[in-house]
């Protein structure tokens, strides 16, 4: 699983050879396959920057649709490599997690991941949908009246399992949990605090090795587009970086399901013009500095990093085909805890 100390250890590198034994052993057979052909085709890829800090940010339709990209920019001469924004639950697998850190990925340690996980690693089994609403309001709360989360708990049926997680002294994912010294929520604070300290330095690591970092701002897959979450905007603020909106189409098609073996098919990209922070950025500037996903940040600047993921999120729906996007009282977006498993 995804712990603290694992965070603190990873070290991206400059030439990722897992990305390139991927596309050399893996991906180049089966993408020219006879009978089984993968198509990619890139419109607008002089509109990623060669160099500076980019963040490409691309719609998530299926487990593998950044693969294709990924592939087709080292085919070009540049070769440029990417770190990519992955959920925590990719690192829960030792074979997994040894693949994903040598293909350059970045754990995103979710709260909701956090949650779920300890939840796991104290009662044996995922929270059900009245666990898991209970224990991720109050971690949003402002207050954390522990009578008032029992109260619930009872009403819910579910006080018994609450208790546990409130009061097991334990190692929780690299924070020692002591509930006599804190509370449940004030371990919680703490341990995502300090996982997203070490995210933000991975993302400074992939910068200065000059790779461009893949983000899904929804933050989940969804065939149609999904409302756009603010942690790519509050990273991309932070870090004065290029945002450049990509629409990818037909994806789901060659990767419909879990299998990392594509079908035949054609996988096309739309890149669009770049945002940058002295451009359409611009406005969304902060002059004060913050830490990212921090809820000082989001009091103190949610309406600018909602404004700006808005923006994006119309970026890459100018860049989609009519079939991915969102339609009136209806979503394919993965919800619930076990999208955290």
């Amino acid at each position: 699983m995804l712990t603290l100390n694992m965070m603190r250890g990873i070290r991206l590198t400059p030439v990722p050879w897992g990305q390139i034994f991927t596309a050399t052993t893996f991906l180049t057979p089966l993408y020219n396959m006879p009978g089984r052909r993968v198509k990619i085709s890139v419109e607008g890829y002089e509109n990623i920057p060669k160099s500076g800090r980019v963040i490409l940010a691309l719609n998530h339709t299926d487990r593998f649709n950044y693969w294709p990209l990924q592939y087709y920019m080292w085919r070009q001469r540049e070769r440029m490599f990417t770190a990519t924004w992955v959920k925590g639950k990719y690192f829960n697998s030792p074979v997994t997690a040894r693949f994903m850190l040598s293909t350059n990925n970045i754990p995103t340690p979710s709260r909701g991941y956090l949650i779920t996980t300890d939840v796991v690693n104290v009662v044996g089994e995922p929270p059900d949908e009245a666990v898991y609403r209970i224990l991720r309001d109050g971690l949003d709360a402002t207050t954390r009246e522990l009578a008032q989360v029992r109260s619930r708990a009872a009403e819910a049926g579910v006080l018994s399992t609450i208790e546990a997680i409130l009061t097991t002294p334990r190692d929780m994912l690299g924070h020692t949990f002591r509930p006599g010294k804190e509370t449940y929520f004030q371990a919680m604070d703490q341990l995502f605090a300090q996982m997203m300290g070490a995210f933000i330095s991975l993302n400074e690591q992939a910068f200065e090795l000059g790779h461009k970092i893949i983000v899904f701002p929804e933050g989940t897959r969804s065939l149609r587009l999904a409302p756009g979450r603010p942690g790519l905007a509050q990273m991309a603020l932070k870090m004065k970086a290029t945002v450049v909106p990509i629409g990818c189409n037909g994806s789901d098609e060659v990767y419909p399901g879990n299998s990392p073996v594509p079908l035949p098919g054609h996988v096309s990209y739309r890149i669009g013009e770049p945002l940058t922070p002295e451009g359409a950025l611009r406005e969304f500037q902060l002059d004060q500095d913050f830490v990212p996903f921090t809820k000082s940040a989001e009091r103190a600047h949610g309406e600018v990093f909602q404004a700006m993921t808005e923006l994006l999120m119309e970026r890459i729906a100018e860049l989609v085909d009519e079939r991915y996007l969102p339609s009136a009282g209806e979503t394919t977006e993965v919800t619930g805890a076990n999208r955290f498993l």
